[in-house]
Formats: structure tokens, sequence, C-alpha cells
């Protein structure tokens, strides 16, 4: 009988949570559309509006400030529409691919921002570029709240006041702090979040677009019937969203697996220095969310140590960019100077527990041998 695996690649996606299962298992099993005003519609629109308050609950915003998404890429390909002619979009070097690609704004209309060698977006280069472009329009910052390779949380409270202060506003991709710590719309001071459900437990198939005021939302980017209030047209993916509502229900009733993670992340980097002392760790100095560690040794290349991992029955992914399963060179790690071609991520599940560390830790030390005598040889 083969070895069970370890998971240790939840920034990717997060393991199903059972409860989230048993929701949408629930919700296939019934006919209902929630745009019909039958008895079966009914319990359909129910299951959908309980999601929505959940989800509104786990930011503090207003439930009719919440629609649901396909994902993360729509709702952040909906955000970055310009709610004026006159917008410049300004996106910090270490945003993920589906906010980097700028949505509706013109490559033209668009500046990055540059980020510290910790990872950390630099708050006097984008007060700086604010003011250079203060003649070019309103200015619209697109932030992450936490760095999806590093694990690395930014200052979106900080630079937003300083967007507002130009009159700016300022959209925030919250995926991978969801479930991973405290999240609250206005303490952000963003005007715009938005979530990933597969991200915190729930099912891949549904995100969220949250909105800080009524008149927030962009142009719509679906058109066509009026689900969603007439924000987003399309039938809602009923089971993805009630699974995704059950998972945010489960995040907010267990806060106390931060701590636990964070114990685990040190069990995990102080085995890592004993196995390697030239251990790198991508920004160790900053402020980072308890799940994740991007680490390198010099001298070896991610991609091989991937697969040697998965060959030996664990899951983690390279610190790089992936896309249909190609590896590449990660733009995060050159914003931040991290010259470390053998970067890899690990990041730890919701259910992580010590069996998994010290799993890791024991084929990272059996790979590290093997290749180190390779080298030798």
């Amino acid at each position: 009988m083969s070895r069970a695996r370890t998971y240790l690649d939840a920034n990717a996606t997060e393991p199903l949570r059972p409860q989230a299962r048993e929701a949408m298992l629930a919700a296939l099993e019934h006919p209902g559309n929630a745009s019909s005003v039958h008895a079966e519609g009914r319990w359909a629109r129910d299951l959908i509006e309980g999601a929505r308050d959940a989800v509104a609950a786990l930011v503090g915003a207003r439930a009719a400030n919440v629609v649901f998404t396909s994902g993360a890429t729509e709702a952040a390909n909906w955000a970055l529409t310009p709610m004026a002619p006159d917008e410049r979009l300004y996106v910090s070097a270490v945003e993920h691919p589906c906010v980097l690609a700028a949505g509706m704004f013109a490559p033209d209309r668009t500046t990055s921002v540059p980020v510290r060698d910790d990872g950390v977006l630099d708050l006097e280069a984008l007060r700086a570029r604010l003011e250079a472009g203060g003649d070019e329009g309103r200015p619209v910052l697109a932030l992450m709240a936490v760095n999806n390779e590093t694990g690395v949380v930014q200052p979106v409270a900080e630079a937003a006041a300083m967007v507002h202060e130009f009159g700016g506003r300022v959209i925030c991709d919250a995926v991978q702090a969801a479930g991973r710590m405290p999240l609250s719309l206005e303490e952000l001071g963003a005007d715009i979040l938005f979530l990933s459900s597969h991200k915190l437990g729930g099912p891949q198939g549904a995100g969220a677009l949250v909105v800080q005021s009524d008149d927030g939302f962009p142009k719509n980017l679906l058109k066509g019937g009026g689900q969603e209030k007439r924000r987003r047209a399309g039938t809602e993916n009923l089971a993805a969203i009630a699974g995704f509502g059950v998972a945010v229900q489960e995040v907010r009733h267990h806060v106390s697996h931060m701590e636990r993670l964070q114990e685990l992340r040190q069990r995990l980097e102080q085995g890592l220095r004993k196995i390697e002392a030239r251990t790198l760790i991508a920004g160790e100095a900053a402020e980072r969310v308890a799940n994740t560690v991007l680490f390198a040794t010099p001298g070896m290349a991610a991609e091989t140590l991937v697969i040697a991992f998965d060959l030996e029955g664990v899951s983690v992914s390279s610190g790089s960019a992936c896309s249909s399963g190609k590896v590449g060179d990660s733009h995060v790690l050159r914003a931040m100077n991290f010259a470390a071609p053998s970067a890899i991520r690990v990041s730890l599940p919701w259910n992580a527990d010590e069996q998994d560390i010290d799993r890791f830790l024991d084929v990272w030390q059996t790979i590290h041998h093997r290749m180190n005598l390779g080298r030798a040889a």
C-alpha cells in the first residue's frame, strides 16, 4: 500500500472542509433556481443570502455590498474597471498575475510601485509616484493584503490613507488573508476587496467582490440577467456558494487555529535551518501570515526539488508563478531582489499538524543529503 501523501500547498488551494462538502451536497440535491419564485427557488435564495451574510460578517461589510463571482480572477478583473475616464492605476510589483494584468485599465494608465527587499510595499515610493502623477487623474491603488508566494502582510491601511489624501480609491486582493488574519474592510481602508472560496477551505468556482460604500461598484463586467441585484449576470453557482458560506463560518468560529499554525511554522523554520544553516527565508524580517514559508537553499533548482518532494509523497510548490503547469521566474522574488532559483513554498493547510511538519523535514533531509552527494560525486 502506498504511503499517505502530505499536502503542503494550501496557498494554491486549501483542502475542502467537511462542513463545506456537506453543504454542497445538500444544495445539489435541490433543483431550485434562486431567481424562481416557487418554494424550491426561495430555498435556493435563502441559501445564497445566508452565505452572503457570512461573507459580509467575515470582512465587516454590509451584506448588500457583497456580490458572488466565479472566483477571485473574475472579481479582480471587475474591480479593476475605471470608474472615471481620468483614473490611473497604481499596482504593487508583487501582485497576483490577475491584478498585474490591470483589468480594464490601459497599459499607459498603469504604474508599478516597488517593494522593499523584505517584500513590503515601499510607501515612500508610492507617495513619490502619487505626487508625480497628480496631474494625470485620480489614483487607484491595487494592493494585496497578503502575498501568495511569501506570506508577507502588506501595509494596506497606511497605503490607503495615502491614496485617499490624493482623492483616490483602493482595491485590495484579500484572497490569501481570509482565514489567516483578522479582516476588516473599514480597518484596511479599502474601497473594494475580493475573496476566493477555495483559499479558505471552500470549493473552487466561487469568489466574492465586496465594496465599502453602496455606490462603490464598478461598471458591470458581465451583462445579461438580473442576478446579484443586477450587479453580476448569470445563474448563481448554488452549490459552490453554499460551500463558500459554510467555509467562511468555520473560519470565523475557529480563529485559534492561527496560533497553532504559527507554532507549526516555527517548528518548520527551525527544522529547515537545522538541516541547512544557509537556508534563506523570503520576507523573514517582515510580518507574515502563519501558514506560509518560502525558503531557498543555494545550489538547488526549484523545479527539481518540487518533483523530488512529489515523488516522496509531499506536495509543495516553487516560489515561482506557474501557468498551465510550467514553472517560470518569479516576479515576486525579482521585485524583492531575492536571487534564489531554488525557492520552495510550503503553505500549511487549515488541518495541518506536527506530523505533517515532521514528515516534510524527514523528506527534505533525505533529498538534501542525496543532492549534496550527487554534487560531490
